[in-house]
């Protein structure tokens, strides 16, 4: 919920081509606390404050795109567009993205793809998460041998774990949602920068190990979360710096719980998203295993979700698997996504 990513890529669906451009424009703070009203609600709540958030989220993707490509002057021909997750439950087919993609198209002129998960949960899948089959294409065409695996580290962690044609995936368990809201109560800052405050303090074993013991960490994969799964794990009156030291011990220890679902433990971990800047987290990864940020492999790591979305976008036209069983649990390879066309070419 920090803000919008953009990223501007040349790619057939299969091959990524070119990198253009990226960006980022951040959320101003009332509307991360707009945001934040509405976590939970689900499609049944559609009026009031989500239908308010909703075209504040639209709203603010039109003027970020405009002024993205007034930049990098280029009319791309398609635009993924994700939206913002509020509500997420796989155990009843149930997942709420907010963004209006038609009002989107319209307002640039560009047809647009959104609505990614539907498909996928239709067909017996957890929705998510749905970037795998981008990572194994950026995989590939880093020319990486052996299983090597993608870690996500936004609100929610995910993990795509790939060794030739094989790919599996999976939500992890918390990245940098319980840290961030545990930093936003204490502090009114909205994240633990660097991982300054955590690895000034020292984790509570007792209350990870107990956290670990929840069921989630020991289903195979593929399986996801809500962002507000694990809110039960709280660390209310600890010092600062040991909450924030939990919270970020527990994010690598969760990750490190999914990689040992795996058939094999990768020869890389590659981290992208904010969690790899937090320096807690990445030296807990880096006692168990070689760990690298995607930025080190020429990745983009800020805005690798924006352009796993393009990338989505042009599968998803071409009627291309956007998902696997092996990484959502659908019943088949299936492709998703809500084509819609812009009224007038602008």
């Amino acid at each position: 919920m920090d803000g919008i990513d953009l990223a501007l890529l040349r790619t057939d669906g299969d091959l990524l081509a070119d990198r253009l451009d990226a960006g980022f424009v951040p959320y101003p703070e009332d509307v991360r606390a707009q945001l934040r009203a509405v976590l939970g609600k689900s499609a049944d709540n559609a009026q009031g404050q989500v239908a308010a958030a909703a075209k504040t989220v639209t709203d603010l993707h039109i003027k970020a795109c405009l002024d993205f490509l007034a930049k990098t002057h280029e009319k791309p021909d398609l635009i993924g567009f994700h939206g913002q997750t509020i509500f997420h439950d796989p155990a009843n087919a149930r997942t709420w993205q907010l963004g209006d993609g038609q009002a989107l198209a319209d307002a640039l002129g560009i047809d647009v793809v959104y609505d990614f998960r539907k498909s996928d949960i239709a067909a017996g899948g957890q929705g998510a998460p749905l970037l795998p089959l981008y990572h194994r294409a950026l995989i590939q065409k880093a020319g990486m041998q052996g299983p090597a695996c993608i870690l996500n580290l936004g609100g929610v962690g995910n993990i795509t774990w790939v060794d030739g044609d094989t790919v599996i995936a999976c939500d992890t368990g918390p990245a940098n949602a319980l840290i961030d809201d545990w930093m936003l109560a204490q502090t009114d800052l909205p994240m633990d920068a660097d991982g300054a405050t955590a690895v000034a303090g020292t984790p509570d074993m007792a209350r990870i190990n107990e956290w670990l013991a929840h069921p989630f960490f020991k289903l195979p994969p593929p399986k996801s979360l809500d962002r507000n799964a694990f809110a039960h794990c709280t660390v209310d009156g600890m010092r600062l710096a040991d909450g924030a030291a939990t919270l970020a011990a527990f994010t690598a220890d969760s990750v490190l719980a999914a990689l040992q679902l795996m058939p094999a433990m990768p020869q890389t971990l590659a981290v992208a998203g904010g969690g790899r800047h937090n320096r807690a987290i990445m030296a807990r990864l880096n006692t168990a295993l070689r760990t690298v940020t995607a930025d080190t492999l020429g990745w983009p790591g800020d805005t690798m979700e924006a352009e796993g979305f393009a990338y989505l976008a042009q599968r998803s036209v071409l009627g291309q698997p956007l998902s696997l069983p092996s990484t959502t649990g659908c019943a088949a390879p299936t492709t998703g996504g809500k084509l819609v066309k812009a009224s007038k070419i602008i």
